[in-house]
């Protein structure tokens, strides 16, 4: 029997240097797998893997040893118990997240909502290279947003209410940008916008809610880690609008459909063309 090895690799099964044999990688969402789908893994893995199975560095799971002869089988397996198998090559890969504020008490946003409506929207969609989306809650930036092709990030925009406040610097020793300075003696709060990245931890850590907030997203885009390594750069300063969020979305993709050569990364594309064509674009989707 003739094996596609690409047209298998395109559908999750990626070859291993011991013959016939591949790497089966899952399609995850954020990282989350429920108690019943990982029975089924453990069946996958048992019956047809050695046993074992292997935690990428992307929130996802992969059963190596699948043998060709048994692929069929395989995902009879996996459809009857739920697990779907994930995607590689040249399209839209596995979605992280954290658990944001569903979870986590630091959390701004629902990354796992997030991450569902992302998948269900891009979630293998084809285009000129690999694309990876990484959402994270807050600032303590546990998922690494600026790695990602396009990372979301929660952010808040704050605000100080003079009434509420009782000059007891928490929020000064909090702000660890020193956006926020207080003076008790003289009952006074400066706070320098331009040094403000949007943390929300002033917000979070006053005592009496003299910090108000209102929850965005804080999005970069152009990231890479591999053999180039890049951060993503943040052109806008925070949205808060979850419509106009998939607006960004939606023209970042199309900047690389329309101009990324074959087999460019988007960070490759963006500094090619330009970053100022397409801040320009960007910012014409808002």
């Amino acid at each position: 029997m003739e094996i596609d090895y690409k047209e298998l690799k395109k559908g999750g099964f990626m070859r291993q240097k011991q013959k016939d044999c591949f790497s089966m990688r899952l399609k995850s969402v954020g990282g989350k797998f429920t108690a019943k789908e990982l029975l089924t893994i453990q069946q996958v893995a048992t019956d047809f893997g050695e046993g074992y199975i292997h935690l990428t560095s992307r929130q996802g799971i992969e059963i190596p040893f699948i043998k060709a002869k048994d692929i069929n089988a395989v995902k009879t397996t996996l459809e009857e118990g739920g697990v779907k198998v994930g995607v590689c090559g040249p399209r839209v890969r596995t979605i992280t997240a954290c658990q944001g504020n569903a979870v986590c008490p630091s959390g701004l946003i629902d990354t796992a909502r997030l991450a569902e409506e992302f998948d269900k929207r891009y979630g293998g969609k084809e285009l000129p290279h690999k694309f990876k989306f990484g959402f994270t809650g807050c600032h303590n930036n546990c998922l690494k947003a600026e790695e990602n092709d396009m990372g979301i990030k929660g952010g808040m925009e704050v605000a100080w209410q003079k009434t509420k406040c009782i000059y007891c610097g928490v929020c000064q020793a909090a702000c660890v940008f020193d956006a926020v300075k207080v003076d008790k003696d003289s009952k006074s709060v400066v706070f320098d916008k331009e040094k403000c990245v949007y943390c929300g931890r002033c917000v979070k850590s006053c005592p009496t809610d003299a910090w108000q907030g209102k929850d965005g997203f804080v999005v970069s885009f152009g990231g890479l880690y591999g053999n180039r390594i890049a951060v993503g750069k943040t052109i806008l300063t925070i949205i808060f609008d979850e419509n106009k969020l998939y607006d960004l979305v939606d023209a970042a993709l199309n900047f690389f459909e329309t101009y990324a050569k074959a087999g460019e990364r988007f960070r490759a594309t963006i500094d090619r063309v330009g970053w100022d064509k397409f801040e320009e674009d960007i910012k014409a989707a808002l």
